[in-house]
């Protein structure tokens, strides 16, 4: 009976201390979860921190790259490459050029992003007219001057005697006039590096013209287009506005009250204004990119064109075109396309037929002229006139 009691006594005591065990794990158990419950939580705090850094960090990159390429397609589309040139990088299209002759060894002339200080003198010519082509050209000093001769008859040899002939270019094509050769060889990116285009006809006689002189009047009077004016006593003037007024440097209006086609001080149209004629025009670089587009490709003669330059005047044609009085010339007035002056030659003559199919084709050409412009105001939504015409019942 002693034993039975000791033996159950023990059995408690190994029940006691197997709960004390069981109570201790359990409290090592809880304390250690909580421990690696913290640590967890601040392992996951910390790789969540991390990540959204790194996600934040990714965003600003690919925010930063897309306004980068949004910042550089703005800029791309901002730039403007001539048409044709757009599979080329900016900085190799060279859009521009001169009439500047190139030596064929050493190194080429650039003159880089300067500006050419050189104008241009284009005159179409004939060998019958030499000695007067001569002189103007003489006139004009080789430094300040760019010169081309458009050879109507196609003789071009016989000038080559002449001290200038060499550093001139000499185009040639038969019967051509002078508007037909400007269309196709003075573009305005071809001659976008001279300062001011000279388009003058051949019978001028310049005794009493200083290129120079009216280089500096005209820019400081600041006439996009102009002409030197006409000595009344030796020309022949088609138009009162050109011929020479013995008062000042400049006149941009004419005034005119009797007779037909009279100018008044409120005249804004020409001839009475913003008006010169087609012997002798003289355009700033900006003027004649205007008025090369307005030359038609088929209407060689250009009747009608000398009514509408003054839109290309850079401004009001009233005050941007004008004729300068104190340089002056001589228009002899020689026709030459079609044959001789036809007072003198018999009316049945091949060369006075000739003269008379040229002048019928300059009236039809004023015609077809002055239609298409009609048409366009009128199909040209978008466009003002800066121009109307005035009514025919408005008063002077």
């Amino acid at each position: 009976m002693g034993s039975l009691l000791i033996d159950t006594a023990n059995k408690k005591r190994c029940f006691c201390n197997l709960i004390s065990v069981v109570a201790l794990l359990c409290i090592v158990f809880f304390v250690g979860s909580a421990f690696v419950t913290i640590d967890y939580k601040e392992k996951v705090s910390t790789w969540e921190a991390a990540n959204s850094v790194q996600i934040s960090q990714t965003n600003s990159k690919s925010k930063t790259k897309l306004n980068i390429q949004t910042a550089q397609s703005n800029l791309c589309k901002s730039q403007s490459k001539p048409a044709g040139s757009e599979p080329l990088p900016k900085g190799i299209i060279s859009q521009t050029s001169n009439f500047e002759m190139q030596p064929l060894w050493g190194s080429p002339k650039r003159k880089g992003n300067t500006k050419s200080s050189k104008s241009l003198l284009a005159i179409p010519v004939g060998i019958r007219q030499k000695e007067v082509v001569n002189q103007i050209v003489t006139k004009f000093p080789p430094n300040y001057f760019m010169v081309m001769l458009f050879h109507y008859d196609g003789v071009v040899d016989e000038w080559r005697d002449l001290q200038w002939s060499d550093s001139a270019l000499h185009i040639s094509a038969i019967n051509q006039t002078k508007w037909w050769f400007a269309k196709r060889f003075l573009h305005p990116d071809i001659v976008a590096e001279y300062n001011y285009i000279f388009l003058w006809d051949e019978d001028l006689e310049v005794e009493n013209f200083h290129p120079l002189t009216y280089l500096s009047i005209i820019k400081r009077e600041g006439l996009e287009i102009s002409q030197p004016a006409l000595d009344i006593s030796k020309s022949e003037v088609h138009h009162r506005i050109t011929a020479r007024l013995r008062k000042g440097a400049v006149h941009r209006r004419i005034y005119k009250f009797t007779g037909g086609g009279r100018c008044y001080e409120n005249s804004t149209a020409p001839p009475c204004t913003g008006w010169v004629e087609m012997m002798a025009p003289v355009f700033s670089r900006a003027a004649w990119r205007c008025a090369w587009h307005m030359i038609q490709n088929d209407l060689i003669h250009a009747w009608g064109l000398d009514r509408k330059l003054g839109y290309c005047a850079q401004g009001d044609r009233s005050k941007n075109v004008g004729v300068v009085d104190s340089e002056y010339i001589v228009h002899k007035g020689i026709p030459t396309l079609g044959g001789v002056d036809e007072k003198k030659v018999h009316p049945r003559s091949p060369t006075f037929n000739d003269r008379f199919a040229v002048r019928k084709r300059s009236y039809v050409e004023l015609e077809i002229f002055r239609k298409r412009w009609q048409m366009a105001v009128k199909e040209d939504k978008c466009w003002i006139d800066p121009y109307p015409e005035p009514s025919e019942n408005s008063s002077h």
